[in-house]
């Protein structure tokens, strides 16, 4: 009998499609909505084909309303839909910030536990793609700082297809952050692979010398700052976080006793960004292992520039390889 093949090579947009493709075949209380999902297959083609296959009702064209996309999943997740909501791109969030953190995240509280809120939030964010204004937003620490809320994201294929998965059959309302760059990135996905839990940390490179610690988009870069270290005789270990809340710190603090320094690596600002709680927090926990302060990359406190200058704005090869130099010279 030959062996079923389980394992395809795809794109990380591809491996959203699918993922979601799998829920609506499982679930029929699984639903997708947003603006041009369905015969459009949303701006980016995350959602291309689903309309056809499984129907209007169940993957919806939504009118230009964030607030009102958001509002109408509450309203669907409180009679047993588990609703999949797409935010065309991460600058349109906003009008929609009220209903997630005044009304998604609080509704579990609010009821002493007694109603659950499945609802993810997808939301393509990150910048690299040479878009205009309100396009390349990274606002995952607002979203962070919100008790409630999971906030994930992925950074390869894999994880896209599983953490997609394991969000939808959350009772709790996850936002899920697809690092749009990456969109085309292609990787191996095991469909029937059993997944670790969703908000684990993953050491995707082994080092000694000191931890770069990423998610979503940068995870990629920190790779590749890994590589040109090598060269140097350098030994960099590379964590993909996955999850931003919660954070794994224990995954953290391991790596950083075995290396004894820290570099965080995040398209957001440094200032009040998601480095900040995590350079706190492992400065308390392992102040007698570091030989260097944490130090942070990341973009500047400032509005996202226009396209032709993004490149100074977002951090590269060479920002991150000063901040190891630094933290290496101590």
């Amino acid at each position: 009998m030959a062996e079923t093949v389980t394992s395809k090579n795809m794109a990380l947009a591809k491996a959203i499609n699918e993922s979601l493709r799998r829920a609506l075949d499982t679930d029929p209380k699984v639903l997708v909505m947003g603006e041009d999902v369905g015969k459009l297959g949303g701006v980016f083609r995350v959602t291309d084909g689903l309309q056809k296959d499984f129907g209007e009702s169940r993957v919806i064209d939504t009118p230009l309303a964030e607030s009102g996309i958001v509002g109408t999943a509450i309203g669907l997740a409180l009679r047993g839909y588990r609703p999949v909501v797409e935010i065309q791109f991460d600058g349109f969030v906003f009008p929609a910030y009220d209903q997630i953190v005044t009304q998604l995240a609080k509704m579990h509280a609010r009821s002493l536990g007694k109603v659950k809120l499945p609802v993810v939030v997808r939301i393509p964010y990150g910048g690299g793609i040479g878009a205009v204004e309100h396009h390349s937003e990274s606002p995952e620490s607002l979203f962070a700082h919100v008790a409630g809320l999971k906030v994930v994201s992925p950074s390869n294929a894999s994880d896209a297809y599983w953490m997609m998965q394991q969000a939808i059959q959350s009772d709790d309302p996850v936002i899920f952050f697809e690092p749009k760059r990456r969109y085309w990135d292609k990787a191996e996905v095991d469909t029937e692979a059993i997944p670790g839990p969703l908000h684990t940390a993953r050491v995707v490179r082994e080092g000694t010398d000191l931890t770069l610690v990423a998610y979503g988009p940068m995870v990629k870069l920190c790779q590749e700052v890994a590589d040109a270290a090598a060269e140097e005789g350098r030994s960099l270990e590379v964590l993909d976080l996955r999850s931003v809340s919660p954070l794994d710190f224990d995954a953290i603090q391991a790596s950083v006793e075995k290396t004894r320094r820290l570099v965080v690596v995040h398209e957001a600002p440094v200032f009040f960004g998601s480095g900040a709680e995590i350079a706190a927090r492992i400065t308390e926990r392992c102040f007698y292992h570091l030989e260097a302060p944490v130090l942070r990359v990341g973009g500047y406190h400032a509005p996202y520039p226009p396209a032709r200058l993004e490149e100074s704005y977002l951090p590269d090869l060479d920002r991150v390889l000063d901040a190891v130099d630094r933290s290496l010279a101590y």
